[in-house]
């Protein structure tokens, strides 16, 4: 299985149309980005797998792990390294029986009972949030907030990456709970510049600035 990475950008075109998932994904990368998440609601599957092939190919060139949303037969026809699941989403058994021991699969939680879920399927690893409010995700859910983040994380067994209004300002203060690392859409995507956004928010998830931020 790959490394998890500590700063995961989901690439976006709903929010913002002035960048495709390819130039974001070669943006995020280059300022630092260590895992690209392909997250697409529409379009045809002939479509979306021909942008994820697309991405794949960078991430691979770049050494970054490349995860794809919700869409297994996407993963699967892009090679991609993982596969992120939501609570109803394909089911994270089914996921490994079909992707194998080596590739990353994600779930998501909005609550210690489906992390509780996540764990019970052996996830690799689980998104937890909104930590923040957030408007990247309709159906997001209650803010849980840092001290509930703090909690979860001292008392779950895989890593937790924390999504859900994450951005340069509080990703210290994320971070400084423990958490593996982070998960972002409009803090990179949605910025003038996004190869500086993600610059700026891998300086704050690598491991040295964790340990002064807890400090």
């Amino acid at each position: 299985m790959k490394k998890l990475g500590r700063l995961h950008v989901l690439t976006d075109t709903v929010l913002q149309d002035r960048f495709s998932h390819l130039e974001l994904t070669e943006m995020a990368i280059s300022g630092g980005a260590d895992t690209i998440q392909f997250r697409q609601k529409e379009g045809s599957t002939k479509e979306l797998i021909e942008i994820a092939r697309g991405m794949k190919r960078l991430c691979a060139e770049k050494g970054a792990v490349f995860i794809v949303n919700d869409r297994i037969d996407v993963a699967i026809a892009a090679d991609a390294d993982g596969v992120h699941l939501g609570q109803d989403d394909f089911p994270i058994p089914l996921a490994r029986e079909l992707l194998g021991k080596d590739r990353i699969i994600g779930g998501s939680a909005a609550t210690p009972e489906e992390i509780e879920n996540c764990i019970r399927e052996n996830a690799d690893y689980v998104g937890f949030g909104p930590i923040y409010p957030t408007g990247s995700k309709e159906d997001a859910g209650p803010v849980s907030g840092i001290n509930l983040l703090k909690r979860i994380v001292s008392s779950t067994p895989v890593p937790i990456i924390a999504i859900g209004g994450i951005d340069q300002g509080n990703a210290i203060h994320v971070m400084a709970t423990g958490a593996h690392g982070i998960a972002v859409i409009s803090s990179v995507c949605c910025r003038k510049d996004p190869q500086k956004a993600a610059r700026e928010l891998q300086h704050i998830t690598s491991p040295m600035d964790v340990v002064r931020g807890r400090s």
